[in-house]
C-alpha cells in the first residue's frame, strides 16, 4: 500500500477511473453486440437506427480513451459495411 499523500491520492483516482472506464467499455460492448444481433436477424431498418447510436458511443469511447482512435475507426467501418450490405440485400 502507498504511504505518501500523493501516492494515496493517485490510488484513489485510479480506483475511480477504473470504475468509469469499465462502465464505458461494457456499454460499448453491449451496444456493438446489439447491433450485430440486428444484422444477423437481417432487420435493416432497426440496424440503421442502431448504427447511429452505436457510432455515437464508439466516438465517445475513443474520445475518453477507452479505445484507441484507429480501433474506433475500424469498428465503425466494418459495422457500416455490414449494415450497408444488409440494406442492399433487402431491396
Amino acid at each position: 500500500m502507498a504511504n505518501h499523500y500523493s501516492a494515496l491520492k493517485r490510488a484513489r483516482q485510479t480506483e475511480r477511473r477504473t470504475v468509469i472506464n469499465r462502465r464505458s467499455k461494457t456499454r460499448l460492448a453491449h451496444q456493438i453486440r446489439a447491433l450485430r444481433r440486428l444484422i444477423t436477424t437481417k432487420d435493416a431498418g432497426a440496424a440503421q437506427k442502431q448504427l447511429i447510436e452505436t457510432f455515437s458511443i464508439i466516438d465517445r469511447s475513443a474520445k475518453l480513451g477507452v479505445i484507441k482512435a484507429n480501433t474506433a475507426a475500424r469498428y465503425k467501418t466494418r459495422l457500416h459495411l455490414q449494415v450497408k450490405k444488409l440494406a442492399g440485400a433487402t431491396r
